[in-house]
């Protein structure tokens, strides 16, 4: 078991994207569908546990280790096992920052917990140079870049929460969103709805969260590796 990082700061080196597995429930199609698209498998932390369960033996297991049991300690190659004990950050965020990819996919990092859920959240807000999307087995979130180009079905769900004051501009949405002010405690954007096939949403500070049915993963995760972050 390691308790430094390698010698660059990275633990994990994953060129064509991650899977960080948390401890929450997570089905075998949801999983599978996160490491079709990003195919290096890491645990945050109790996450091996699923992983472990489902068949899998994680790429690297990384956290404060409070969570991970002996019996699944002895299934995973301890040199894939790395303790990070500060307490100030979460598994889903010290995996964050131990792994060199340019696509990571959270899952069973949003529930079921409220605070995970929240904490998870806020990984995405303080990564805004980073293309990371959490994947649950209904929906999809990201951190919307500076553009962001879709083409979706006409009536499909999309949600916008900000996670500060925010504006921006929209078209193919059936609410447009220019003009308006977004904020934690006033305007948010749920349940808005696709009026055109090409959607095209563009904000001015890293601050809004897009969420949309799971259904569009593929297609979002191919869109983002094409778009510019902040």
């Amino acid at each position: 078991m390691s308790e430094i990082p390698f010698a660059d700061g990275m633990i994990v080196h994953a060129p064509e994207g991650a899977t960080i597995l948390g401890a929450g429930e997570v089905g075998e199609e949801t999983l599978g569908r996160a490491l079709n698209r990003a195919p290096t498998l890491v645990a945050a932390d109790g996450g091996a546990s699923t992983a472990i369960e489902q068949g899998r033996v994680p790429h690297a297991v990384i956290g404060d280790l409070d969570s991970l049991t002996d019996a699944v300690k002895s299934e995973i190659p301890q040199g894939w096992i790395h303790r990070i004990p500060e307490q100030d950050t979460t598994d889903f965020a010290k995996c964050i920052r131990s792994i060199d990819s340019p696509f990571l996919v959270g899952v069973g990092v949003t529930g079921p917990r409220l605070d995970h859920g929240l904490a998870a959240l806020n990984s995405l807000a303080a990564n805004s140079g980073r293309r990371i999307v959490l994947l649950t087995g209904t929906d999809l979130c990201f951190l919307c870049p500076p553009e962001f180009e879709v083409q979706l079905p006409v009536g499909s769900r999309v949600s916008l929460f900000p996670i500060g004051q925010v504006s921006g501009t929209s078209s193919g949405l059936e609410w447009g969103i220019d003009g308006l002010r977004f904020s934690p405690d006033g305007m948010s954007g749920t349940s808005n709805r696709v009026s055109r096939s090409q959607v095209a949403i563009s904000f001015r500070e890293p601050k809004m969260l897009i969420i949309l049915p799971a259904s569009h993963f593929d297609n979002v995760a191919g869109r983002l590796m094409e778009t510019d972050l902040w």
